[in-house]
């Protein structure tokens, strides 16, 4: 009878460590995932808002939530970008609508994004625009930053 009550309580305290490690990891896994997303959000905001009378800050913005790649071309075209932005004379202010994680690894996420991008030009009458976006982002010790990013086009699922 005693065995018996002993391999019980084994079992029972197996069960609870099992349960509260797998509880302990799935909460862990929810508060990153919901780290990536916040980041990514407001990366991909970031991307869709630049003031052409603050082209340096706007800039600089881009490069300090993109990593690798996405980085290194940022600077290669920075002195095109620039001359565009410049004759552009616009205004854009992104707002990412709704976002969600489509997936999820502890190094890497993906984020897509419906966007609301208003666009005014110079003594213009601002034109809102909508967008979907795809961020592939990759944790650094600095947090998520964005290492591709691009639009999702229309009708693609």
């Amino acid at each position: 009878m005693l065995r018996t009550i002993c391999v019980a309580a084994v079992v029972v305290a197996a069960g609870f460590a099992g349960w509260s490690g797998w509880t302990w990891f799935t909460a862990d896994q929810t508060a990153d995932r919901e780290v990536a997303l916040d980041s990514g959000r407001r990366a991909i905001a970031t991307f869709n808002t630049l003031d052409y009378r603050r082209i340096d800050e706007g800039l600089e913005r881009w490069q300090r939530v993109s990593t690798g790649a996405l980085t290194d071309e940022l600077r290669q075209t920075e002195e095109g970008s620039r001359k565009q932005i410049e004759q552009a004379r616009t205004v854009t202010e992104g707002r990412v609508l709704d976002a969600a994680i489509t997936e999820f690894d502890p190094s890497r996420a993906v984020v897509i994004a419906a966007v609301e991008i208003v666009v005014t030009p110079d003594g213009g009458q601002p034109v809102t625009k909508r967008s979907r976006m795809r961020a592939e982002l990759v944790r650094t010790d600095a947090g998520w930053k964005v290492g591709a990013l691009g639009q999702i086009p229309a009708g693609a699922v």
